[in-house]
């Protein structure tokens, strides 16, 4: 291993050294404590420490950094303290995520790093948005983050790629070329010689170097870090290296040829540099045997004082209260509806403009919403009056944006993204219910992202464009669920959702857009997530519902107009309003629960669960519930009709009010 010290003093070498020695030194010595019991898992970088160390110290302290499993190096030199790390590991409360999740799972935006999570590549639309924060608030920091030659195949490294490119991100894109995907070897996951060959590809430079020689590492990241401060462009960087241990200690290395560990022992970037330094002089082995006592001295004092660190002690109002970041208090009543009429779709857009014209941060995002003006309208004219920084026509990819929409939020930037139908979310489902819902409950930070969806049948569009997916997100807990059904408290609802610093799904039904119109006030005005509406009172029966479902409701009760019927509308699945659903129970004794979802599973179970739990003695009949046929939306209007509930809902009603 060729090592060049041109532009490095001895000073410079020694520092190196030490940093790289002691991340090496804490893997020595978690590998022990997971033998005594003592740690419950670990992912060993051993033989990988030149990347994460070289990478890091090359970076400024602004830059920020999102490293994976094996770059213990990246924290360590970032100069965290080691107390604080094993708190983490031990899960004490102390940690950076109180217990709530294991090894390097957490961000800590003190020292500007972003922990990953478990699904490989999710974090790579993360830096996307970080990059893009720093360039649209004239900030010159960029980001870096890792992804194993594993995670390289996964979606979102081509999303998050592609769109840094499109977008001219700063954002360093690290392969740590190891060889193994677990236990899949490179020949089993692509057939390209190397990773750069990639980067031709996507229009971007790419570059490769050994990543066991510190030296070479921390060059080219120098380097690269100086020309993209300037130029603002991203780069695959590729770094050859090799696993000395299992993908985490219990897998074992049976599936590794003896004589690849062979071939890798002998480039051990740890005893390289060292004896390199030893060999110049920079070193001598009395300074050797000095720096790894003080650094052992330094872990064991650290392990001392982190066991003593107190345990978690359960708390479920703790706990339930982190899943959400507390939310703003509405203080102003809202006006009252006027007597100029929006449809749907105008409120939805006049909502929208208005939050983008209180908050110059906030950053719109989507396919086809720029000078298309999305495929529904909702954004027309907003590139004109916003410009193309704010309004932001992304690939058609879903998963590539949520993720950046995660990294502009951690940078304070509040940011809506449009999936052009909500059945398309499916493609950025990770983001969304593993990055977006989970981040403040780790580890405290708010997520101000606005997810609109548009949603439903009604239209004809058959099974791909019609679904009702608001029960995906209901079950996830960290996510709001917004499903408005009239044009006030679309407006109303909407501003509230882009204000609150929780991640908030927004349903907008498709046939409703230009259906329904309704009074909407002129001036910006939010409406509280969480309240109900009595949209019709009444004292025989209660149909709770929302969406689309409560103009379902509305035409039954008045059809059957000789009985009293009380429509009750969620606004709000998550949170959903209890207190006004079950004071009209209380009132007519009889409630059926309708939505446009299929029956199986959908939202109106919870609410029709809860309800036989908690006002069981105040009902006069079975709680019922009507939904949609359990099959896919069908294309034909008729096929259609059949499979909505609402061919049923009025049967059901006079069965109800019978019973």
């Amino acid at each position: 291993m060729n090592f060049d010290r041109t532009g490095y003093s001895d000073e410079a070498l020694r520092d190196l050294y030490e940093s790289l020695l002691y991340p090496r030194l804490i893997e020595e010595k978690m590998l022990i404590l997971l033998r005594q019991g003592r740690i419950s898992k670990w992912f060993s970088g051993i033989g990988q420490e030149a990347i994460a160390v070289g990478a890091t110290r090359a970076l400024q302290s602004d830059d920020w950094i999102l490293p994976l499993h094996r770059n213990l190096g990246v924290w360590t030199s970032r100069k965290i303290p080691f107390v604080k790390l094993f708190s983490q590991w031990q899960g004490k409360k102390s940690g950076f995520t109180k217990g709530r999740d294991r090894s390097f799972h957490f961000g800590t935006p003190e020292y500007k790093i972003i922990g990953m999570i478990s699904h490989l590549g999710a974090m790579l639309p993360v830096a996307d948005g970080l990059s893009l924060a720093s360039n649209l608030d004239g900030e010159n920091f960029i980001s870096m983050v890792f992804s194993g030659d594993g995670g390289a195949s996964e979606g979102d490294f081509h999303e998050a790629i592609n769109l840094a490119t499109v977008w001219d991100l700063p954002v360093i894109f690290l392969i740590e070329n190891n060889g193994y995907g677990l236990s899949t070897p490179s020949r089993e996951q692509f057939r390209h010689k190397q990773f750069i060959d990639k980067a031709i590809g996507y229009g971007m430079e790419g570059v490769q170097v050994d990543g066991n020689n510190i030296l070479e590492v921390h060059r080219a990241v120098t380097a690269i870090a100086e020309k993209m401060r300037k130029d603002r462009r991203p780069v695959l960087l590729e770094a050859m290296t090799f696993r000395m241990r299992g993908h985490e200690e219990a897998s074992g290395t049976k599936y590794v040829p003896q004589e690849l560990f062979d071939e890798w022992a002998i480039k051990d970037p740890v005893v390289n540099f060292e004896n390199f330094l030893l060999k110049t002089g920079v070193l001598d082995e009395s300074t050797i045997k000095s720096i790894r006592q003080k650094l052992k001295n330094q872990i064991n004092a650290d392990l001392k004082a982190a066991e003593k660190e107190p345990e978690v002690s359960p708390d479920i109002a703790e706990e339930m209260g982190d899943v959400f970041a507390p939310s703003p208090i509405i203080s102003t009543s809202a006006p009252a509806p006027g007597t100029r009429e929006l449809r749907l779709v105008d409120a939805c857009k006049e909502g929208l403009e208005q939050a983008l014209e209180r908050d110059e941060k906030l950053i719109v995002m989507g396919q086809d919403i720029g000078d298309y003006g999305g495929v529904f309208k909702v954004t027309d004219g907003f590139l004109e009056k916003f410009g193309r920084d704010r309004i932001r026509n992304t690939p058609i990819s879903e998963s590539a944006p949520l993720g950046a929409a995660v990294g502009l939020s951690l940078r304070g930037r509040p940011c809506v993204v449009e999936m052009q139908f909500s059945d398309f979310v499916s493609c950025g489902f990770n983001q969304i219910v593993n990055n977006l819902s989970k981040t403040h409950y780790r580890w405290d930070l708010p997520v101000n992202v606005t997810v609109r969806m548009p949603t439903g049948a009604g239209v004809a569009a058959g099974p791909y464009h019609s679904q009702s997916t608001e029960a995906w997100f209901a079950k996830t807990a960290g996510l709001k669920v917004v499903f408005p059904s009239n044009p006030y408290d679309a407006k109303g609802l909407l501003a509230a959702s882009i204000a609150d610093p929780n991640p908030v799904m927004f349903f907008e039904h498709k046939a409703l857009y230009r259906t329904i119109s309704g009074p909407v006030p002129e001036e910006y005005y939010e409406l509280p997530l969480g309240q109900a509406a009595i949209v019709r009172p009444g004292t025989d029966l209660t149909i709770v519902s929302y969406g689309w479902g409560v103009h379902w409701a509305l035409e039954v009760a008045e059809a059957l107009s000789a009985a009293s019927i009380e429509v009750v509308d969620l606004r709000t699945l998550v949170p959903w309003d209890k207190e006004t659903v079950f004071a009209s129970i209380r009132k007519t004794g009889k409630v059926l629960v309708v939505s446009e979802d299929t029956s199986r599973l959908s939202f109106s179970a919870e609410v029709a669960a809860c309800i036989s739990e908690e006002m069981f003695e105040h009902l006069d009949g079975p709680v019922r519930r009507i939904g949609s046929l359990d099959t896919p939306v069908p294309f034909h209007a008729k096929l259609e009709e059949q499979f909505l509930g609402r061919a049923r809902l009025k049967a059901a009603v006079e069965e109800l009010l019978a019973y």
